[in-house]
């Protein structure tokens, strides 16, 4: 008789399970089992904060399969013919003897479970701040289901009147809104100047104003300095500065720690960023043990460093192949990563792909272009909302590095185009006439991404000189002789403006009233608009007329960072 393979997955949260369920496709024979320290299995933890929120009530809707059937034991033993031992936590792997020895937390006993190949899906545990006053209740994570149960009764109670959120990252911030949704008060605490650190510090203000905008309080360059309490429970948190913010909870989304343990201790290889070592197979060090989901490292595809990129799709990716692999031999690859994210503030969505400007440049990327461009996502008459992007490419190539889009639109949609074009290394030239589908309403005739790329690509061939809001508000601090002209009409000003000592020329006047510019015409002038497409119009008007330094404020108001006086 053949020996039925024996595979055995540590780890039932999302690459553990899809990994078991690709072997079993393709191995209908083989002896698969999910060791899952947890009561709950395959848990959809992306989506926490929107249960925490209150989008859905059925908690089961997190554990369940697109036909509504809750993936448990049962479902995994009847639908796919797997073993799932969940309430069992791995302790040691004997690869000499490929055994894993695991306890089981409802009775203590030893257990210990024989593999032929064994995939190793140990997943994260949560950062917490190395200060006083973490044993305090009040305090909590976003990391499981159990810390979804504890902010859901928060939530549904509606007795905690002010919390905290430490740090300002995606959790972070999708945890705002959840609870701002419950009606309590929000301050969030971030240590570095910006929240969202993988956007650049420009297009990360555009989401902090909008988190402001809601009534929720930000605080960046502060940390944590203390939680402070009252008879065991949260009652304050203090910051660095001294400042002491009342409060009943705390959420801790200060990041993550590759669970790495089980693994270091069976002496599988272990990586400088923390995560397990693996290569496109998913192998580790051991080439019976696979390892996936958010305790490994992989490729940068950019950059060729290696990262942790703990996202839930790429769990899933990296689950499917090491399955494939565990099952039939190494056949399937995961290249690597382009670290794509994205995620909800209030009405604002924020993603990003590939590298930012500062990433590039700290990557050694020193001829790189940027551009910001600003537009609605669909035309006005099919109530089009705005989105702000920025492009980062290599000036010499024309490559395509990284891009970042936050707004009201769609930007799901824009990353995911722009995703692909990193991907399959496309250059700005490529997609300045990408061939996209187009009807009103779905998008402008030339796309917003295609726009951008217009943008960069006049750039780069010299057609356009741009200036970030960023050096246009340090011009105006340091006094520096600049001419801005807002080339918006009357009424348009008269609703809304900068006030930073613009000059106001409609764009159907300027050629009219080419007079009213400094006369010098090595004078430095920058123009805009609403997003600054009459700001280009205009620039080019006077660059035609023989000004020699001409520049265009990209993304205009639309783009501006900073109060206004309207």
């Amino acid at each position: 008789m053949d020996h039925i393979k024996r595979i055995v997955v540590i780890g039932g949260s999302a690459a553990g399970p899809k990994a078991a369920a690709r072997a079993r496709r393709l191995d209908e024979n083989a002896a698969i089992t999910i060791i899952q320290k947890d009561p709950d299995l395959s848990m959809a933890s992306c989506g926490y904060p929107y249960y925490v929120g209150g989008f859905f009530d059925d908690r089961n809707m997190l554990l369940s399969t697109p036909t509504g059937v809750t993936r448990d034991p049962k479902y995994y033993i009847n639908a796919k013919g797997i073993t799932a031992k969940t309430r069992f936590e791995a302790i040691r792997i004997d690869r000499q003897n490929k055994i894993v020895t695991c306890r089981n937390l409802a009775t203590d006993e030893i257990e210990t479970i024989g593999y032929d190949k064994l995939i190793i899906a140990t997943g994260s545990t949560p950062k917490y701040p190395p200060v006083p006053g973490t044993e305090l209740s009040g305090i909590t994570t976003l990391q499981s289901m159990h810390d979804a149960d504890y902010l859901r009764r928060i939530r549904d109670e509606r007795k905690i009147k002010k919390a905290v959120i430490i740090g300002g990252g995606l959790i972070g911030m999708e945890t705002s809104e959840a609870l701002e949704l419950a009606g309590i008060e929000i301050t969030v605490i971030e240590l570095l100047p910006q929240l969202l650190t993988f956007l650049d510090w420009e297009m990360a203000k555009l989401v902090e104003n909008h988190v402001r905008s809601k009534n929720a309080n930000v605080i960046t360059r502060n940390g944590l300095a203390a939680f402070l309490g009252e008879n065991g429970k949260l009652s304050a948190v203090r910051l660095s500065n001294g400042t002491e913010l009342p409060c009943e909870l705390a959420v801790v989304a200060i990041g993550i720690n590759p669970n790495v343990n089980l693994a270091r201790d069976a002496g599988i290889a272990v990586g400088e960023t923390g995560g397990i070592a693996v290569d496109q197979h998913m192998q580790t060090s051991d080439p019976d043990i696979y390892a996936v989901g958010d305790c490994i490292e992989v490729n940068n595809l950019i950059t060729g460093e290696k990262v942790l990129a703990p996202y839930g799709d790429l769990a899933n990716l990296q689950g499917r192949v090491a399955g494939e692999n565990a099952a039939i031999g190494n056949s399937a690859k995961f290249p690597g990563t382009i670290q794509t994210g994205i995620c909800k503030v209030f009405d604002f969505t924020a993603g990003s792909t590939g590298l930012s400007e500062k990433a590039a440049r700290h990557a050694g990327f020193d001829d790189i272009e940027t551009a910001i461009n600003a537009s609605p996502d669909k035309p006005g008459f099919m109530q089009g909302k705005m989105l702000v992007t920025k492009l980062v490419v290599q000036r010499s190539s024309g490559r395509i590095l990284g891009a970042q889009c936050v707004g009201l639109g769609d930007v799901s949609k824009q990353i995911a185009q722009w995703a692909m074009a990193i991907k399959g290394s496309l250059t700005v030239d490529d997609m300045v006439n990408a061939d996209l589908p187009y009807a009103p309403p779905f998008s402008l005739a030339i796309d917003h991404s295609i726009a951008s790329a217009h943008i960069i690509q006049n750039k780069i061939r010299g057609l356009m000189k741009g200036i970030s809001c960023a050096d246009v508000k340090e011009k105006i601090e340091n006094k520096e002789n600049v001419f801005l002209l807002d080339a918006r009409g009357p009424d348009e000003y008269e609703q809304m403006r900068l006030g930073i000592g613009e000059t106001l020329i409609p764009i159907g006047m300027l050629r009219k009233r080419l007079h009213l510019i400094p006369q010098d015409k090595n004078a430095e002038i920058v123009c805009y608009c609403k997003i600054s497409l009459r700001g280009y119009e205009a620039a080019r008007v006077l660059e035609a007329n023989g000004w020699k330094n001409v520049k265009v404020m990209e993304g205009g108001i639309v783009a501006w960072p900073f109060p206004r006086e309207k």
